[in-house]
Parts: structure tokens; C-alpha cells; sequence
């Protein structure tokens, strides 16, 4: 600091003789004077004049300071004759004028301030002044650098609206080497937050209406900030009918009201409900919807195995893809129905309290497999195309929509058959014969070897135990070779009956049409097997 400028007192005996040493000792004080004022130093001055680029301060030396009128703030006054601080940078530069600092200064005398009286940790206040490289300079007696990362709770978005605005900040660093300090307003932000988030978390009961205001919008919810808390508005609570997007009942900036579904102290979390503001419309559904009724819904969803029908705001029922037609064959749902469609069904099931409604359009017709029994009588012959066909047997479509399935077993009395393809072929036309039908499972057995007694008992009379017979080979396999005995009539002889070496393997002795002869040693009534030997 500067020291103070002192009084000039005339001697007496000077004065009263009034010769030349007045002079003398008048200038030696002026020398001593300005002697005292040294660079490096902070000095108290006067402006004596305010120009477009610089200002002149009198520091009591033998010519004004200058000082660039830039390091003066933009919402700083500056006014002659006020007093100001500044930092003597030099008493002659090399144009002979005294250059002086009033940033300087104030960086000194701000440090010496926060130095004395902060620590970290400590709260400040002060104005942000300007926008730099990763954050913001904050005036609080000195320029204090603030992160952009710390200036709020959101991060470095828009720093640029913090300007020329004064806050309170938490002192994160000092470092005294440097004299640098280091702020965040965003730990201060944090803090009060919790504080918040605490005491609303106490107040807070289940049930009760709040207001708050939409923060943040995602597709599972909706982020609602409750003045200190917030809560998370599920879309699966916020309406009683379906949405596809939180977005579609609430924008960010809403204020919105809201029910307390349940609070978690422990891990802070608040979940809310904008549903429950109503009743359930589950409620009714009962009295509304019973079994047997028929109704007309919209279709709002399509999935692979059924469509859901809407019957009204947050009362769905499904149709399962088995329930749209008695006789025609579907794929997927979007062969009979589009979203959007209004369509009339049945109630087939009701679940209140699974809130699950089942429904069906094919009931809203009659049921063409009633009457089934009467117009195909068992024991009827009647003929059909072959639809289909699996390992199992083949589907002879009888009238439109109406199959029935000849098993692999009723195809023939004597033949081996493995696949329905052996037999028959898909598109082919057959006659068969009614054996059974259950209408409530709508299932019609059919048969083609029923056409024809069963051969079985003169096969066993014709060929008895110990009879020689010959056949051409006509499958081989793993365990054996079957022959064809007679048309539709095969025999296998099994492996330890073909007087095989054990070294020997079957396809390398025999192939498909070799005539071979063998004993019956088996004959199977039940099974329809014939077993024979080589040995």
C-alpha cells in the first residue's frame, strides 16, 4: 500500500527571515515525496479525466497514471473525481508517462480480501462477467473462474444466460501459489436439491394430489418436477386408455396434477399417477361386458396372435387368431382386420380382476360343424380333395372350410405306411369313408382301407407258420429287410435272421429288388406284422 501524503510545515525561523532556503526545503519535500511512491505498489488516486480509450488518475506523483479504460467493467460507473485504487505498473514508460493497473489492484486487494476472511467450502457471492474457454469468470471481489460444468445441474448447456447475473457459489478450490479460485454454483444447486428432496420427501404421504411441472419427457414416462423432488409418471399411469407416447397427453413446461402412487425414502424415488385422478372404467366392466353379449369395439393393436379391440377409453379385449372364423384357415390377424376397423364380436370370457376381456367375431355367425353329425353320417361315403399333408396323414377338405383327417393307419390294412405322401397326393381326389365326428372339437376322422374287409384273418389262414415264401426286397434298414410278400403285403426279416457274418453288412449283401426266399416265423394279428427268416 501507498503511504500517506504528508503536510508540508514552514520553519519558523524560515519563514520569518524569508530568504531562499523556503524554496530550497519546499522542493527537497516535493523530491522526497514522489521519491516515496515506488512501482509494484498499490496507490489511491483520483480521476481527473475520462477520454474514449483511457483514463488519467492522480496518483499525487508528477504526472497522472494512465489507465486503459477496458479493464473498467461495462456495468462499472466511472466518474471524475471518484476515488480509485490502482496498481503502479511504471512511473516512466518510454514515452515518460506513468502506466498504472486498476485490474491488478483489484485482483491484490480482492485476494487479500477472500484470502483473509474464505476457505474452500465456503460460500461466496458474485456477478458472472464474462465467457472464456470452458466456463465463466465470476466477479467476487477478484475474477474467480466457474466450470461450465458447475454453473447449474444441467451441465454446460447455454452457459451464455448466466451473464451479467449474480449468484452464490461454493469456493471448490484456492490456490495460493497462483492466487487462483475455483467456484461451482452447481455443488450449491446440488445441496439445496437434497435439502429439498429431504423435507418434501417427509411431507409427502400416499394419495394425495400434487402439482408439479413436466421436466423431462421419455418413452417409458415423465419426469415431473414436484418443487424439490421429482417423480416419475409412468405411461402406464397416465391414462386409462392406451397411448403410444407420454407426448401425447403432456408437453415439457406443463403443470400438471398429479396422484402419490408411493414414496422411497430410501433411494429417493416418488412415483406418480395421473390416471388415478378417475375412476377405474374396470369397474363396471362387469355389468357392462358379460358373457355371450355382443359388442362393437375399434382395433388398436394387431399382434401376431390376435388383435385387441378397444370397447372404450381403457377397456381392451382380445381376439385370438383361433376366433375369427369357423372354417377359414388364418395366417395372422391382418387378414380380417385393420387398426382403425370397428368391428362387432362376442364376449367369450371375462377376468375383472386381471382386467383380460376374450373375444370373437367367428361367434357372432353360426357354428357350421353344428349339424355335422346329420349331414355326414359315420360310415358315409363321401368324396374330397386332399388339402393337406403331414407324416401323420392327410386332410380331405369336405366342404369349404370343413377337413377331415385320414390317419397314416387307416390309408390300408396291409401296407407299411411312414408319411401320408406314399398314399396319396396333396390336390388329389379321394373317396372316403365317415369313421368319426366330435363337433365340438371340430374333428372328423376319414378312412380309405375301410372300403375293403379286413384281409387279415385270410392272410393268417394262407399263410401259416413254417410256409416258404418269396418276395422282392423292398426296404432296408439298420435292423432288417422287408420284402414284398404279396401286393400291399410286406414281411420283415430282421437282421439275426438274415445268416449274416457279423463282419458282413446288410447293403453290401443285399439290394433294393433282389427276390429272396424265407420262412414265416412270426405272424401279428394286432400289430399287422409279418415276421420271417433266412436262417
Amino acid at each position: 500500500m501507498s503511504k500517506k501524503r504528508r503536510k508540508f510545515v514552514v520553519p519558523e525561523d524560515l519563514e520569518q527571515k524569508g530568504d531562499g532556503r523556503f524554496a530550497q526545503a519546499f522542493a527537497e519535500f516535493c523530491n522526497d515525496d514522489v521519491m516515496m511512491i515506488k512501482e509494484g505498489e498499490i496507490i489511491n488516486g483520483k480521476i481527473v479525466s475520462i477520454a474514449k480509450k483511457e483514463v488519467l488518475v492522480d496518483i499525487g506523483y508528477k504526472s497522472e497514471g494512465i489507465l486503459p479504460i477496458d479493464e473498467f467493467d461495462k456495468h462499472e460507473p466511472i466518474e471524475v473525481n471518484a476515488s480509485i485504487s490502482v496498481f503502479l505498473e511504471t512511473k516512466e514508460d518510454e514515452n515518460g508517462m506513468v502506466i498504472v493497473s486498476k485490474r491488478k489492484a483489484d485482483r491484490i486487494l480482492g485476494w487479500e480480501k477472500i484470502s483473509d476472511n474464505y476457505k474452500e467450502g465456503d460460500i461466496i457471492e458474485g456477478r458472472i462477467i464474462r465467457k472464456v474457454k470452458g466456463g465463466l469468470m465470476v466477479d467476487i471481489g477478484l475474477e474467480a473462474f466457474l466450470p461450465a460444468s458447475q454453473v447449474s445441474l444441467r451441465g454446460a448447456h447455454g452457459i451464455e444466460q448466466f451473464l451479467s447475473k449474480s449468484y452464490k457459489f461454493v469456493i471448490v478450490k484456492i490456490n495460493k501459489p497462483r492466487k487462483n479460485i475455483v467456484l461451482s454454483r452447481r455443488e450449491l444447486l446440488t445441496k439445496e436439491r437434497e435439502e429439498n428432496r429431504r423435507l418434501l420427501l417427509n411431507e409427502l404421504t400416499k394419495g394425495q394430489l400434487k402439482s408439479g411441472v413436466v421436466k423431462n419427457i421419455a418413452d417409458f414416462g415423465v419426469f415431473v418436477d414436484l418443487g424439490g423432488a421429482d417423480g416419475l409418471l409412468h405411461i402406464t399411469d397416465m391414462s386409462w386408455g392406451r397411448i403410444s407416447h407420454p407426448s401425447e397427453i403432456v408437453a415439457i413446461g406443463d403443470c400438471i396434477e398429479v396422484v402419490i402412487l408411493g414414496i422411497d425414502k430410501e433411494n429417493n424415488k416418488i412415483s406418480l399417477g395421473l390416471k388415478q385422478k378417475t375412476p377405474s372404467p374396470w369397474v363396471e366392466v362387469g355389468e357392462k361386458y358379460p358373457v355371450g353379449v355382443k359388442i362393437k369395439g375399434k382395433v388398436v393393436n394387431i399382434m401376431p396372435y390376435g388383435a385387441f379391440i378397444e370397447l372404450e377409453k381403457g377397456v381392451e379385449g382380445l381376439i385370438h387368431i383361433s376366433e375369427f372364423s369357423w372354417t377359414r384357415r388364418i395366417n395372422h390377424p391382418s387378414e380380417m382386420v385393420a387398426i382403425g376397423d370397428i368391428i362387432e364380436a362376442v364376449v367369450l370370457n371375462l377376468d375383472v380382476d386381471k382386467k383380460k376381456i376374450a373375444l370373437g367375431i367367428k361367434q357372432t355367425e353360426a357354428d357350421p360343424w353344428q349339424g355335422m353329425a346329420e349331414r355326414y353320417p359315420v360310415n358315409t361315403r363321401v368324396k374330397g380333395k386332399v388339402r393337406n399333408l403331414t407324416d401323420y396323414g392327410a386332410f380331405v377338405e369336405l366342404e369349404e372350410g370343413i377337413d377331415g383327417l385320414i390317419h397314416i393307419s387307416d390309408m390300408s390294412w396291409t401296407k407299411k405306411i411312414n408319411n401320408a405322401s406314399e398314399f396319396v397326393k396333396k390336390g388329389q381326389k379321394v373317396e372316403v369313408i365317415v369313421l368319426s365326428i366330435d363337433e365340438l372339437n371340430h374333428k372328423i376322422s376319414l378312412g380309405m382301407k375301410q372300403f375293403i374287409s379286413d384281409p387279415w384273418p385270410e392272410i393268417i389262414e394262407r399263410y401259416p407258420l413254417g410256409a416258404e415264401v418269396e418276395g422282392k426286397i423292398v426296404k432296408i434298414t439298420n435292423f432288417g429287410v422287408f420284402i414284398e410278400i404279396e401286393q400291399e403285403l410286406e414281411g420283415l426279416i430282421h437282421v439275426t435272421e438274415l445268416n449274416l457274418k457279423p463282419t458282413i453288412k446288410i447293403e453290401d449283401t443285399f439290394k433294393l429288388g433282389d427276390l429272396v426266399k424265407a420262412k414265416i416265423i412270426k405272424m401279428d394279428n394286432d400289430q399287422r406284422k409279418i415276421g420271417l427268416s433266412m436262417k
